[in-house]
């Protein structure tokens, strides 16, 4: 069985991905230091895959941690989530977001090099596009200076995996663009729990008709879209975690194939705020509170993904709803308003 680092694995997407991963054969090996994580989502994992998955509690920015990792797990890939990744608190602490987020992209590339390890998925966003010239925005879409803190972050990521690949060291990175991530397990036993006030829209959304929060706000209704609200795709985060898991037997397969390769996940179709607002209240009859408040910076008005490489690189395609989304986020919000 091949030993698979996952750095962030107790995160919403990477306990997700930690998951497909088990079910599809692999033994994911969770590195996170619980900063923006919650270690229940570990009881959660153990419910789902009937076993704990392994686990160590690090920082992947500290190497030493690190190489102590790689030397006892001997694994054969890496999926690399550890970053922050709020827009709005990336604009408020530029420096807290470099530091984190490109020091641990470094530590985890010199441990590489060190034992040997090739293969690596990088976790990285749609937010590297900046605002796009045309939709739906493509791989091959000009790279515009981003609109946050946390895109920059990313695009300088991917900046630092390509040069390493042409400078041939021995790397193999497939560099995954995320969209909007949403839902959560279908047994509602994992799901996206954010610590304090939520930075993404669903769990804003599922708090609100929680009676957690007063009411939901959207940033901004004066934006050049149909209703005025953002336009997003959003993309069932088990689909994404499954993209994880194509992407890592294509480099399986692939052995000598593109040293770096840059692939959206994302569904091909826009949703705005409102109509997330809407579909959840007709999916739940849960009503919703929401008010308008001024745009948040870093936001751009509208981003959907061409998703056809990834669909003819990997074999894979987004398979569920946003309505099948929102399910899935409010079985999961109504349980943790039930656990103790």
């Amino acid at each position: 069985m091949s030993n698979i680092i996952v750095t962030g694995g107790a995160g919403y997407i990477g306990s997700h991905t930690v998951a497909a991963l088990a079910e599809a054969g692999f033994r994911p090996v969770i590195v996170d230091n619980f900063s923006n994580s919650d270690r229940r989502v570990l009881d959660g994992l153990a419910d789902i895959l009937g076993f704990a998955p392994a686990c160590y509690a690090a920082d992947c920015c500290d190497a030493a941690a690190m190489r102590d990792i790689f030397e006892r797990e001997k694994p054969v890939g890496v999926i690399h989530f550890a970053a922050f990744k709020a827009v709005g608190e990336s604009m408020a602490q530029p420096l807290r977001y470099y530091h984190n987020n490109l020091l641990s992209l470094l530590v985890l590339l010199e441990i590489m090099q060190e034992t040997g390890v090739q293969r690596l998925i990088f976790s990285s966003s749609c937010t590297i596009y900046g605002t796009p010239d045309q939709l739906p925005v493509s791989e091959e879409a000009p790279i515009q200076p981003p609109a946050s803190v946390y895109g920059n972050t990313k695009q300088i990521g991917e900046e630092i995996l390509r040069d390493a690949c042409a400078a041939g060291l021995p790397l193999q990175v497939i560099a995954l663009r995320y969209f909007n991530p949403i839902g959560a397990h279908p047994s509602g036993r994992i799901g996206e729990l954010p610590l304090g006030t939520p930075n993404n829209l669903v769990p804003f959304v599922t708090q609100t008709a929680a009676g957690i929060r007063p009411e939901l706000v959207v940033f901004g209704n004066y934006y050049h879209t149909p209703d005025g609200t953002c336009i997003r795709d959003y993309i069932h985060v088990l689909d994404l975690a499954e993209a994880h898991v194509r992407a890592l037997q294509l480099l399986e397969k692939n052995p000598e194939g593109a040293r770096f390769e840059a692939l959206n996940v994302g569904t091909g179709a826009g949703a705005s705020v409102l109509d997330i607002i809407r579909t959840f209240e007709t999916v739940t009859g849960a009503p919703l509170r929401f008010a308008v408040g001024p745009r948040r910076p870093g936001d751009v008005p509208a981003i959907f993904a061409d998703p056809r490489r990834a669909e003819q690189r990997m074999d894979w395609k987004a398979r569920r709803g946003i309505a099948e989304a929102l399910q899935d986020a409010w079985r999961w919000q109504k349980n943790l308003k039930n656990q103790p």
